[in-house]
């Protein structure tokens, strides 16, 4: 089914809870209550793997460039790496110019929220309201850009039956007649799902003929347990035109607190972006790109820190089982479980944290109301596999447990 001008907007009613994030309406949901056994939390996805070796020498090293500013493209050396990385990771139509096509960002969530800013002036005038289109569920990011770029946010539902990826063939062309930028999470936040190549190559399609962005969040790129995802870099032509792909230390390196990472791909893009950034946004201090610049060139800990997510998908695989329509993530290192069978989200992620201890999120606290109110996250619970395996085993047995 197409999506119509009348499907764009959320429900009247629902809006303070929109522009919420989904973490503070669970602290509030949670505040009043007592956990019955010692809590573990599995909500937030912040990686709890050690911390890679080398970051505190590399520190140490690189003190003294604590006492000056930094460069808001960041640093040669750092550029430099990313497109190393990129270019060995990935197949590329060809190497990224570190000088012209990579940006360095306080983390991804940065670049994310001010790339649709950057988008805007981009594209330039659209056809009608502008618009920028994402994924629904999402990561909250996406909707505060939308905002922030004085653009609609369009809401597109993915669901099981569409493989938790929005559906290319349900935007109608008013819709993508006034696209700025489409918001795509591959691999997903929450649900895991991995966009193919042919994917990527036909969303490409889209954004060519309707002159729009493709903001490429590719943060879980790195945690996966069997084949590694690709980019939209890969399909996005010579000049990695209308497309950006964003990347983070964070879940790769268990780096959550540094927050670096970096923006790839169209270089006129990149260039505004830059101007934007050089006005509206910190800059990355230089020791903690001296500590990206040596992760983005080891792969050690990476591949360590996969074979510990194994470990913990092979729990989730044999403790949970079929239940609550599970099925191992294609990438990143969230579940998402359907329990509506025994109840909504809230009231079931109410029981986990009251009774077992447990803390998740509910899945309509991560989505938006479509116009027909049908909210695409609710009925889902989502974990975060982001605690050691003991502590993730246990927290695995008490679900299973207090759901039957």
């Amino acid at each position: 089914m197409a999506m119509t001008a009348s499907s764009r907007a959320p429900l009247a009613g629902g809006s303070s809870d929109n522009e919420r994030s989904p973490f503070v309406r669970l602290n509030e949901l949670l505040a009043p209550h007592q956990t019955g056994k010692p809590l573990i939390s599995l909500a937030v996805g912040e990686p709890q793997h050690p911390v890679p070796d080398f970051v505190g020498p590399v520190l140490a090293k690189h003190i003294a460039d604590f006492g000056r500013y930094p460069m808001n493209q960041g640093t040669e050396p750092f550029r430099q790496a990313a497109s190393a990385w990129l270019s060995s990771r990935f197949k590329l139509p060809r190497s990224l110019d570190p000088k012209t096509e990579i940006l360095v960002l306080n983390g991804s969530r940065e670049g994310l929220f001010l790339a649709a800013i950057a988008a805007a002036r981009y594209v330039g005038p659209r056809s009608g309201k502008p618009a920028i289109l994402m994924p629904n569920p999402f990561y909250p990011v996406y909707g505060a850009g939308a905002g922030a770029a004085a653009c609609e946010p369009v809401y597109l539902p993915t669901t099981v039956e569409n493989g938790f990826l929005p559906d290319l063939d349900a935007i109608d062309e008013a819709t993508l007649a006034r696209t700025v930028a489409f918001y795509l999470a591959s691999p997903a936040n929450p649900q895991g799902s991995v966009a193919s190549r042919d994917y990527f190559t036909r969303l490409k399609s889209l954004a060519d003929r309707y002159n729009f962005v493709i903001l490429s969040d590719e943060c879980y790129s790195e945690i996966y347990t069997r084949e590694a995802p690709g980019s939209a870099l890969e399909c996005a032509g010579p000049d990695f035109t209308r497309v950006v792909a964003f990347q983070s230390l964070s879940k790769r390196s268990n780096l959550p607190g540094l927050r670096v990472g970096f923006a790839a791909g169209d270089k006129k893009l990149i260039g505004m972006f830059l101007e934007l950034r050089n006005i509206a946004a910190p800059q990355v201090p230089v020791p903690l790109q001296h500590v990206a610049t040596v992760a983005y060139g080891d792969e050690a800990h990476v591949e360590e820190n996969r074979r510990l997510y194994r470990i913990k998908f092979d729990l989730a695989d044999q403790i949970i089982g079929n239940r609550y329509g599970y099925r191992r993530p294609d990438a990143g290192f969230c579940v998402w479980l359907n329990t509506s069978e025994i109840g909504d989200d809230v009231s079931v992620t109410l029981k986990l944290f009251k009774e077992a201890g447990v803390r998740v999120v509910p899945g309509s606290y991560l989505a938006r109301r479509q116009p027909d109110g049908f909210n695409p996250g609710a009925g889902y619970i989502r974990l975060a596999l982001v605690q050691d395996s003991e502590t993730t085993a246990q927290a695995l047995h008490r679900l299973v447990e207090t759901l039957g």
